[in-house]
Order: structure tokens, then sequence, then C-alpha cells
């Protein structure tokens, strides 16, 4: 669905919204730069809970590293529906939101060293935190992408 398509909603002007699983150019630019994302789950009773996180991407997915006993990776686990929202650190009025679900998670040393690239990215620096990590490999339904209609 976009501005163009006869009989879709009007979109405002610098809204793009794509559907399916192949990720959007704006989505694979945010998400491999050093900008934050807030990472949307549901808890057990339906309520949404959000946290702010690293994000990254592959070829056709976009990578959470976290813990396994944070409440993130407990909801993903339950039930794999997520939304995630990146925005560009230097314009807060660019950003994706991608919702989707978890089809695959990495566990072991892999994600070890998915985390020290992050850090690396991030912080300039080796990463030197826990090392039981978890990649969350999102697929992609919906990509909503928002850049200034001004700029």
């Amino acid at each position: 669905m976009t501005n163009d398509v006869a009989g879709a909603i009007r979109l405002p002007p610098g809204v793009t919204v794509t559907e399916g699983p192949e990720l959007h150019a704006d989505v694979r630019e945010l998400a491999s730069a050093a900008n934050f994302a807030a990472v949307t789950t549901l808890l057990g009773d339906g309520q949404p809970q959000t946290q702010i996180t690293w994000v990254d991407v592959d070829h056709s997915h976009l990578l959470i590293n976290t813990l396994p006993f944070t409440q993130k990776y407990r909801n993903s686990q339950r039930d794999r529906r997520v939304t995630v929202l990146v925005w560009d650190r230097n314009d807060p009025e660019h950003y994706v939101e991608v919702r989707g679900h978890v089809d695959e998670t990495v566990s072991g040393q892999a994600a070890v060293e998915h985390a020290d690239q992050l850090a690396k990215r991030y912080l300039g620096t080796a990463y030197r935190g826990p090392r039981q990590r978890v990649v969350l490999r999102i697929q992609p339904s919906r990509q909503v992408v928002r850049r200034s209609p001004l700029g």
C-alpha cells in the first residue's frame, strides 16, 4: 500500500508502507548504522512491553541481540509477534516501524560474536558483558517508513 495505489488509504507525505518479508532499503540503512531501536513484545496478559536496544540487520531479518533472562526474550518465545521501531539518531523524523515475528533464535558463540560486533559499532570497544547471548531473527510482515516531508 502506498500513496499511489487507487482505493488505498491516503498516507501522509513522507510515509511509505510495504507489506511482506522483503526488507525496505530504509530499514536496512537505519538498522545497519549505530541507531537505537524500541522493541515491543507482548506480556502474558496481552499488555505491550517496550525496551530500547541495539539493532542489526542481515540479508532478510532484523536482528536483536539480548540476554535469555530478559522479559523481551521470554515474551518473544511465548508470543513471537514483535514490533521494532528504529530511528535515525541524526534525524528523529526519519524512522521505520517493522511489524513481524521471531522466526529463529540463535544462541551460543554466534550470538556472543554478534554482541561483540554490535559493541564495536555502538561503543567502539569489544563486548565485555555476560556470555549467555541470544539473537532474535525477526522476519518483517509490514514496514512503515517515515521521512520528514520537509527535507
